[in-house]
């Protein structure tokens, strides 16, 4: 199953739906706002990927942090600062987040969903 999280919003999350439905692929969109996130998901999130690849450092939501958050969630990981602020803004990870075969693929690109999916 194919699992796409993100931000109905998100330009760049609207570009990889588009792509999935241009390519007849099947997923299913979970919102990370509306739907949620639980802590469950975002340990799966952060066993599957590296926590400053987690991060979007570009979002509005980061800059707007402290600077000992940012170092927390980043160069000097804090896990339970870094749990408890993600939980508490998801629009601090970064976009859109795909979970295929068991993989995380983080952000777009449409050569890497290409490669992923093996569509020419």
């Amino acid at each position: 199953m194919t699992i796409l999280y993100g931000i109905h919003n998100c330009d760049t999350v609207k570009k990889a739906k588009t792509w999935l439905e241009k390519a007849e692929i099947s997923y299913q969109f979970h919102d990370l706002r509306k739907d949620g996130l639980e802590s469950q998901l975002l340990n799966d999130f952060a066993n599957k990927a590296n926590w400053a690849d987690l991060i979007n450092k570009r979002s509005s939501t980061y800059r707007g942090l402290s600077d000992d958050v940012k170092t927390s969630l980043t160069t000097q990981l804090d896990i339970d600062v870094a749990i408890s602020t993600v939980l508490a803004q998801p629009t601090l990870l970064k976009r859109p987040l795909l979970i295929n075969n068991e993989q995380l693929h983080l952000g777009f690109k449409p050569n890497q969903y290409q490669q992923i999916f093996n569509h020419e």
